[in-house]
Order: C-alpha cells, then structure tokens, then sequence
C-alpha cells in the first residue's frame, strides 16, 4: 500500500475530514490531497505531527512492513452492469455520495458500483433503474429506504465505469464530498451538482461544471477542455503548467484571478495553450493557481 493509500484509509477510520487534518496540521486541504494522492510527501515535521495525531509510530506511519498490521474493514458492495452495442448519451442521476469515481472500462458495458464500508444489504438500500432509449440510457440510482443525504455523504462511494469504446456524451447530477474523473476520452461530460474536491485525471473532451456552489479543482495530467458555469460561486483550480492553457471569461460580472506565492492577482500570465479552461455564469469566480 502506498503512502498516500495508507493516510487516507488512516484518516478516514478515525473520522477525519481532509479539512479537519489540515486545519490539525496547519496546512492547506490542498496538502493533504496533495499527499493522499501520491503526487507528493510530507516533510519530517510534518510527518511527526501526523505520527502524533495518529497515535501511530513513524515507522506505523512511513514503513510497509510484512508484520504490520493494517486498518481493514469490510467492503458492502452491489454492482449493476448493462451492456451496450454502440454511441450513447448517458444521462446518469445518482443523488448524495461520499465519493464519486468517473472513469473508462474496457469492456462494452457500463458499470455502475456502490460501495460502503458502513451501508450493508445495498441491494435493499438502493435500486439502479435503467431505461434505454435509442441512442439515450437514462439511468437513476434511487434510494428506496430514504437514506438521509448526510448518511450518504457519509459512508457511500459510487464508481461509474463508462465503455470506452461507446462514450459519447455523459450528463451527470450528483452531490458528493469528491469527485474523481480519470482516464476517460469522449466527446463531452457534463456534471450538475455540488462537488466539495474535484480531482481530474489524464481526461480527453470537455468537461463542464454546472452549480451555485464552490468548488476546488486539481487537474492532473492531460484536461482539453474545462468549462465551469457558475452562479455566485468560486472555483479554486490548481493546474501544474498554466502555459499549456488558453484562459476564457465568458461569464456576466464574472473574475478570473491568478494565485502565485499567496497573492492574488488579475495579471493574466503567458496562457496561449491548446487545451482551454473557461468560466461562465453570472457573478461568479475562478481562482487558479499552480500545483
């Protein structure tokens, strides 16, 4: 298990939030997805600090050891599969999740996987309803014993496996504490709904985010096209190179600013790039900063 799989499974089974560690630490939540995503390490200090948070010994914290023992708990999962046999537009409404996993299967179906390690029987708990229509599959995950939306924030993760080869356009509405898309090519993805954490992948398409809440986005890897339509939000978004970038404000009294060393600033800086990063919406905000 790698370092980053190690503290999130830590943190996550003493019931705190990547908020609530950093503010701990006394760093950026930014850090800490930084870390549990494996794109970097903390220092000495801080590894020290977490060691103590953790009641854990450093050699607990860092080393993986044949005589470890690990925090295990059992996965609940229910999975529904559906084949399909050419271009779709998937309309695809899943309700409050803890985490939300967007990504490609090689196989020509779609999959769609809720897992918890708290929710058991959730075959009972939750149906995928699935209606096909031409070139159209309608999909909703209804919660047929009306689990609380804190409930589901709390303990459910949803992966939605789309077929590479079938993947036209995906329209998704969802609420979730993160929202992971990697590793996907398609034509367009649109996401309607509130995402705290958006952590993006090596994706090839346009992707557009749709709300009236912020969000906080990191790009890693290839993104073509993100386009973020907001109304009286902001959106806090790290990328590693903003030169590989053309920067767009088609929003109403909307502002892009530019985060470097602490400071913010409406400087643009040299963005003439072939991938594209827009805003849209009515008084709203993006914020973008290097990794």
């Amino acid at each position: 298990m790698d370092f980053g799989d190690r503290l999130k499974q830590i943190r996550a089974s003493q019931g705190l939030s990547q908020e609530q560690l950093a503010e701990k630490i006394g760093v950026s939540r930014q850090a800490i997805t930084k870390w549990e995503t494996n794109r970097g390490l903390p220092d000495v200090e801080n590894m020290i600090i977490l060691a103590e948070i953790f009641k854990v010994t450093l050699d607990e914290l860092i080393m993986q050891r044949s005589d470890e023992k690990e925090i295990k708990e059992e996965l609940f999962e229910s999975e529904t599969v559906y084949d399909i046999d050419c271009d779709k537009h998937f309309d695809i409404r899943i309700g409050s999740a803890r985490k939300i996993n967007i990504c490609a299967c090689e196989d020509e179906k779609i999959h769609i996987k809720l897992q918890s390690e708290v929710l058991e029987n959730l075959n009972s708990l939750y149906k995928v309803k699935i209606d096909e229509k031409k070139k159209r599959l309608d999909i909703v995950c209804q919660n047929k014993k009306e689990i609380s939306k804190f409930e589901a924030e709390k303990s459910l993760d949803i992966v939605v496996m789309l077929p590479k080869d079938f993947t036209e356009h995906c329209e998704i509405d969802a609420v979730a504490k993160e929202l992971y898309i990697e590793y996907i090519k398609l034509n367009r993805l649109e996401y309607d709904g509130a995402a705290d954490l958006v952590y993006i992948k090596d994706t090839e398409g346009s992707l557009e985010f749709t709300g009236k809440t912020d969000y906080d986005i990191t790009i890693d890897g290839i993104c073509t096209q993100l386009d973020v339509n907001q109304w009286g939000a902001k959106t806090l978004l790290h990328v590693a190179d903003i030169s590989k970038y053309t920067i767009l404000n088609k929003g109403r009294k909307s502002k892009i600013y530019f985060l470097k060393d602490g400071a913010v600033s409406e400087e643009i800086p040299d963005a003439n790039g072939e991938n594209i990063i827009s805003i849209s919406g009515i008084g709203s905000e993006l914020i973008i900063s290097n990794l």
